[in-house]
């Protein structure tokens, strides 16, 4: 690992602070990530106990600066089975119904809400209303009013919303972003983002219009929209976009299966975009300049990444990616640490705002300029 690379993960990519380690990784490549500073431990209660949910805890059973301390379901062998798995208290397990209650509970820093994208708009509100700082998976919510809504009351309330970005903290995906913003790349011509797979069960919450609010799109070509912008270093200003649907049955009224969209730059840059839940083995960022290239194959999933550029292949280890968002959202939220990449509920409501840009396009077969106001 040469000497740029660590220098620019001490300085750009974790906030000027080291990432935890896990024990499996203590290699003479990862040693000098260990060095971790200390500071107060956020305490986190997850809102919504599902298959993601497990991932973000198991992660975060390596984190220094993030504990799980609450747990909210509404199921309670959930809460029992969980409370025992990782030592949370019975008084600090909830039923939605509970969630205004958190405000008695200085056991919890913030809430983690991870459950079907119509239920976020519900469940920020009253956990910030509770005083809590909160964490959002994306995308925040099904649309643009609630959006909003969403980042209004969290400011009315006096507490933080952060995104579940987890790819803004990724080591290579920040090594790609150094190398742009140092201008290795030379100025940005294009960037192409594929995201997809086939989905299975047909009777998922995932193409539910209702508890989804979209189909791919809204699920995986939000990495494309949101790997675009930090990829170029811009925000687009126009997209056009083309529908395809094969399936009638799967993808009912309102639940796309592919999108294809393109991406327009202040900067003259673009972007070829593809989202589907119709193909496999779509996991690719590629980005061009006038100097150089850089390549991200596999791009977002859970790891490891990998990555290339003009001048050779990425080589930082792979860590849990749960983990370091869960590390440095604790620095952002108790340190305020500002990161590189921000993710914050501004960074979740554009990307709403290009969604249903896309939407419109796809829908008027016209180019939509973006409003971000």
């Amino acid at each position: 690992m040469n000497h740029s690379r660590r220098d620019f993960l001490h300085k750009f990519a974790l906030s000027s602070l080291a990432l935890p380690i896990l024990p499996s990784f203590a290699t003479e490549h990862t040693r000098w990530l260990r060095t971790q500073p200390q500071g107060p431990v956020l305490r986190v209660a997850l809102l919504g106990l599902g298959g993601y949910a497990k991932r973000v805890a198991d992660a975060m059973n390596a984190c220094q600066r993030a504990k799980i301390t609450g747990l909210i379901s509404g199921t309670p062998s959930k809460l029992q089975t969980w409370g025992e798995l990782y030592h949370v208290a019975e008084k600090n397990r909830y039923t939605y119904a509970d969630i205004d209650d958190l405000k008695n509970n200085p056991d919890i820093d913030a809430v983690y809400v991870l459950t079907p994208n119509a239920l976020h708009h519900e469940h920020v509100i009253r956990a910030a209303k509770a005083g809590k700082h909160v964490i959002c998976e994306k995308p925040m919510a099904v649309g643009v009013r609630e959006g909003k809504e969403m980042v209004a009351a969290c400011a009315s309330a006096g507490v933080k919303l952060l995104i579940g970005y987890r790819m803004r903290f990724e080591p290579n995906t920040l090594d790609v972003v150094r190398r742009r913003m140092e201008g290795t790349l030379g100025p940005i011509n294009f960037f192409q983002g594929q995201c997809g797979f086939k989905i299975g069960d047909p009777n998922q919450w995932r193409l539910d219009k209702q508890l989804a609010g979209g189909g791919a799109l809204m699920d995986i070509g939000i990495y494309a929209i949101n790997g675009a912008r930090y990829m170029v270093g811009e925000d687009p200003i126009w997209v056009t976009a083309q529908e395809t649907k094969t399936d009638f049955n799967k993808f009912k009224d309102g639940v796309d299966e592919t999108i294809q969209f393109q991406l327009g730059f202040p900067s003259g840059a673009v972007a070829s975009c593809l989202s589907t839940y119709a193909m496999n083995f779509l996991d690719r960022f590629y980005l061009n300049g006038e100097k150089g290239f850089a390549e991200l194959w596999p791009a977002t999933g859970y790891g490891p990444i990998k990555g290339k550029t003009n001048t050779g292949t990425l080589t930082f280890p792979h860590i849990a990616h749960q983990t370091i968002q869960m590390d440095e959202m604790a620095r952002i939220l108790l340190d305020g640490a500002v990161p590189t990449l921000a993710v914050d509920g501004q960074v979740g409501l554009q990307d709403l705002q290009i969604i249903e840009a896309i939407y419109q396009a796809c829908q008027t077969g016209r180019r939509q300029d973006i409003d971000f106001s």
